[in-house]
């Protein structure tokens, strides 16, 4: 498993496959590896590798993973994308597709504001988003399961530091997905694909309203990971997606 160094950032990742590219997002919030994809309802790497060339990477500084770099305080979410764009021009990906799970939701949604052009189209599996029953999810699931084993490693932050670094992440955008607003998602022209979750991390109504609001959107059935033959079915409507906006 290859890494691949970007000035002070190492990022790992992996690859499968060939064809027009696939990059992919694991879900997991700060914890999201490439190794928890086998805990997904389905692996990208091994689902679309027959027709895309998927790279997956480890989130910067994922508890379990080995892409490591800067605490960057100030710029939560835009330090994230650096990294997936340094690596999509590291494998040489001028046009790609991108798939998110989870936190990779928002992520996406970042990546569009960032460089929408360069991204062909965009699968959203059970995004990430704010709901108003659960302010304070995404802080306390993260200040609790990702933060202490990660000063543990890195022991020149500090729990303030992450603390800080939550707020702006989170706390001080604490509303729709995150990073974009409602206006952004409505003027954004790019081929998406909703799989809608629903579970206070993974709120349905924000998930639907994205859906709602994208010109060029579609939505899975739901709920898509009742059974095996429901996931079959939103595996195929994702291929049907990608074969659909892939360019020629």
């Amino acid at each position: 498993m290859p890494i691949y160094e970007n000035g002070s950032v190492q990022i790992h990742y992996e690859e499968a496959g060939s064809g027009f590219p696939l990059l992919v997002i694991p879900g997991g919030g700060l914890n999201a590896t490439i190794a928890g994809l086998a805990n997904h309802a389905f692996n990208p790497l091994k689902e679309f590798s027959d027709n895309h060339r998927v790279a997956a990477l480890d989130l910067r500084n994922a508890n379990g993973g080995e892409s490591e770099g800067p605490l960057d305080i100030e710029r939560t979410w835009d330090a994230f994308t650096d990294d997936q764009l340094a690596l999509a021009d590291h494998l040489g990906f001028d046009r790609f597709m991108v798939m998110g799970f989870c936190i990779g939701g928002p992520m996406i949604w970042n990546l569009l504001k960032r460089a929408g052009d360069r991204v062909a189209g965009a699968v959203l599996v059970h995004p990430s988003g704010y709901t108003s029953s659960h302010p304070n999810i995404f802080y306390n699931n993260n200040i609790e399961g990702w933060a202490p084993e990660f000063c543990k490693r890195r022991p020149e932050i500090t729990m303030d530091m992450v603390s800080e670094f939550l707020h702006n992440m989170y706390t001080k955008r604490a509303d729709f997905v995150l990073t974009v607003d409602r206006d952004f998602v409505r003027g954004c022209e790019t081929p998406v694909l909703v799989l809608p979750d629903d579970i206070p991390a993974h709120p349905y109504a924000t998930a639907m309203e994205t859906a709602l609001l994208a010109p060029n959107a579609q939505v899975s059935l739901y709920p898509w990971k009742e059974n095996d033959r429901k996931i079959r079915l939103a595996v195929k409507h994702i291929r049907t997606f990608l074969r659909a906006n892939r360019p020629a």
